[in-house]
């Protein structure tokens, strides 16, 4: 006889987030392969200072203009994305892809994050050498870089409202971050050991369900 894992009366109990992600699957949101393309190219080539600068791009271009994902999905991906050999940005984005569009929807959507990083650094080739000692450029460069670190805290804080829900995922940040800040691991290793943690906890409570 098939498990009900919701008995009667537990489905109403459902909350916010869980309605939320049932509404986004349920509407099955497709997107052509044009659309897929055009969207990584947007997010390509706006992500500077690295993987970490794409997430308020991202943010904005999959969760509030074209609906395709809510945040915790987004956020699935991203720390899968870790886990995964390449480019963070390529990763996210052919995951992101892929649930849109299938295998040819990935495959787009990993070309399509490519391209524009692809172009500027022909251009950049072709002119640091002669513009790269220019004090303005340097200063250019260096307001890139702080405009990138308070696009990326203000993400930080909008994603962090979303996953800090519980004494566990709380318990989980403030380890990994005090962690990260005196050992300095490899991103994999503290999201594996977050996950395994995660696994842990939650065998943990039915273990203690079963028994009361």
């Amino acid at each position: 006889m098939k498990k009900d894992y919701f008995p009667t009366g537990k489905k109403d109990k459902m909350n916010d987030h869980e309605k939320e992600k049932n509404s986004y699957t349920n509407q099955g949101h497709k997107a052509t392969l044009s659309q897929i393309c055009l969207m990584s190219i947007s997010v390509g080539s706006m992500t500077f200072g690295g993987g970490y600068a794409m997430l308020p791009v991202l943010q904005r271009e999959v969760i509030e203009k074209r609906k395709w994902a809510i945040e915790s999905e987004v956020l699935d991906y991203y720390a899968m994305s870790q886990c995964l050999p390449g480019l963070l940005m390529v990763n996210t984005l052919t995951l992101i892809g892929r649930k849109v569009g299938g295998k040819k929807g990935g495959f787009v959507a990993a070309i399509g994050a490519m391209i524009p990083s692809f172009m500027v650094i022909l251009i950049i080739a072709a002119l640091l050498d002669g513009m790269g000692h220019y004090d303005v450029v340097e200063s250019a460069f260096a307001g890139v870089r702080v405009a990138v670190c308070v696009l990326v805290l203000n993400s930080v804080i909008k994603l962090g409202q979303v996953s800090l829900k519980d004494f566990l995922t709380k318990a989980i940040f403030v380890t990994v971050t005090a962690l990260s800040a005196v050992i300095k691991l490899s991103p994999f290793v503290y999201v594996m050991a977050a996950g395994a943690l995660g696994v842990f906890y939650c065998w943990l409570k039915e273990e203690r369900k079963e028994q009361s």
